[in-house]
């Protein structure tokens, strides 16, 4: 889910996992309407937000513990996410020690306690280095091998390219374009070099890398 700051990216994830309720239209996730059942719609959604809020004097083990009572799902399934992110050699160190890869990992892990059948993850490799931010792709993938449905926004153009089946561009809060990344490039692209950052920039009129500098 492509477009510029302030196109309504997470604006539409929060409609769409009943955190926001929207002034028009209809919206199903799962099957489910985001408005009439929002209940019914939670337990099968996992959000990871840009925002790292997790309590950093507590252990990744101890994070995932509590909220797996609030998901009521059962402490096993804490080390089967811990070892799905990649943390459980790591899981009993205070998440404040963490590096900030570590910690979107922890986020992630959160996020699928409760088994979502839909993944909303707002900017995950955001800030990364290089490294760290394959390691969160790579989980990403592997999720979506598993038949979970990832719903994934990013600056990164690359990345979407990558890991994307459909890519949407959004642009004042309307999508402006809607298919798989080759598609895309063989009906706006000028030829076989064309990139998905080339049609980003052609159909929201907006300067890629400028826009990331204003993060």
């Amino acid at each position: 889910f492509l477009g510029p700051n302030g196109a309504g990216k997470t604006t539409t994830i929060r409609m769409l996992t009943g955190q926001l309720l929207p002034t028009s239209g209809t919206a199903k996730v799962a099957g489910y309407d985001i408005v009439k059942e929002r209940q019914q719609l939670k337990p099968r959604i996992g959000v990871v937000f840009d925002s790292q809020n997790i309590y950093e004097r507590m252990s990744a083990r101890e994070n995932l513990v509590f909220f797996a009572r609030l998901y009521r799902v059962q402490n096993s399934r804490v080390d089967e996410v811990l070892a799905q992110v990649g943390l459980i050699e790591r899981a009993r160190d205070k998440v404040k020690n963490y590096s900030n890869g570590m910690k979107q990992r922890v986020l992630i892990a959160r996020a699928l306690l409760h088994k979502p059948e839909v993944l909303f993850l707002d900017e995950p490799t955001r800030g990364l280095d290089p490294h760290i931010a394959r390691e969160i792709r790579a989980i990403i993938v592997n999720l979506a091998r598993g038949g979970m449905t990832v719903f994934l926004t990013t600056h990164y153009m690359e990345e979407a390219d990558q890991l994307s089946q459909r890519v949407a561009f959004l642009e004042q809060g309307r999508i402006v374009a809607l298919d798989t990344p080759a598609c895309l490039k063989a009906e706006y692209g000028k030829d076989e070099k064309t990139t998905l950052e080339d049609i980003f920039i052609q159909l929201t009129g907006s300067d890629l890398r400028r826009g990331s500098e204003e993060l």
